[in-house]
């Protein structure tokens, strides 16, 4: 949490964000436009990860937005290194990184719909969702 407030801070955007404690196993706080999960659902199964989209979809008003910053492998067997950190993924935390398709289906489960699928210049994406 702390160098996510010392980031904030660098970026000039202190004052327009809250970093918040807690278990998103549990509840997630409402009331925010945004909320951004970074390197967070790579983490967990599709079963916890719908559980802890499940509750942000619970607090995020209808014009909200749903932020995930992980990698999104990309289809066929070109190799890429977000196939790489698949088997790490797998292999250690019983993550996984997903396809484009796996992401759909996980928002879906959670009540969302994906809007946009954003390449940054590394192999991390941002997928942006919305509530339906």
């Amino acid at each position: 949490m702390g160098r996510a407030k010392e980031k904030l801070k660098a970026a000039g955007l202190a004052e327009r964000c809250r970093v918040i404690e807690g278990s998103f196993f549990e509840s997630i706080s409402a009331g925010a436009d945004a909320y951004l999960f970074r390197h967070i659902i790579h983490d967990w199964t599709d079963e916890q990860s719908i559980q802890i989209l499940g509750h942000c979809r619970k607090v995020i008003h209808a014009n909200g937005k749903l932020l995930i910053a992980d990698c999104v492998v990309p289809a066929g067997n070109t190799a890429c290194p977000s196939k790489d950190m698949d088997m790490t993924m797998l292999t250690f935390p019983g993550g996984q990184e997903r396809t484009e398709a796996q992401f759909r289906s996980l928002l879906k489960a959670s009540g969302f719909e994906v809007k946009s699928i954003t390449a940054t210049t590394t192999m991390i994406n941002v997928v942006e969702a919305k509530p339906v």
